[in-house]
């Protein structure tokens, strides 16, 4: 029984010290778990089968921890996790139903930028003048292709 609860032990210590190096950013309780877990069994096997024995498993556990953290560390390794794919296509930012002198609406505050309706176009929008309440009539000024730039409009 108690070579089932070293060997768990240990498998348990590897396991969080893997996910503490490849999963969890920083020193977490996954790393600090898995290195008492491992801590635990080395202790146990000192303690329950003495020193030869304890020696014979300090030694394997370090050598299996280096070589597993070589091993996952390849990049080769991670390859079949990896998404291939590429994206190719690109977004449409011409508003060629906008013009410079248009007129529209705030839809959201202008702090100096928000949504503003022209036509039955919503896009990002930026005063020149400052805040702008919603529902302020604006007129365009300049287009960008992200955003369009206006000015309250004069009645």
């Amino acid at each position: 029984m108690t070579v089932f609860v070293i060997v768990l032990l240990l498998l348990l210590g590897i396991v969080l010290l893997l996910l503490e190096f490849l999963v969890v950013p920083g020193v977490t309780i996954a790393g600090i778990g898995g290195v008492i877990m491992m801590g635990g069994g080395i202790y146990l096997a000192y303690t329950t089968y003495g020193s030869t024995v304890g020696h014979i498993i300090l030694l394997s556990v370090l050598v299996v921890n280096i070589v597993l953290i070589m091993y996952a560390l390849k990049s080769r390794t991670w390859k079949k996790f990896m998404l291939e794919s590429k994206v190719d296509s690109s977004v449409d930012t011409d508003t060629p139903e906008i013009n410079v002198g248009d007129t529209g609406s705030c839809v959201t505050r202008l702090a100096p930028m928000g949504k503003v309706r022209i036509g039955d176009i919503v896009v990002e929008g930026q005063s020149i003048e400052g805040y702008l309440d919603a529902k302020t009539e604006v007129e365009v000024v300049k287009i960008y292709k992200y955003k369009i730039i206006v000015k309250p409009k004069n009645n």
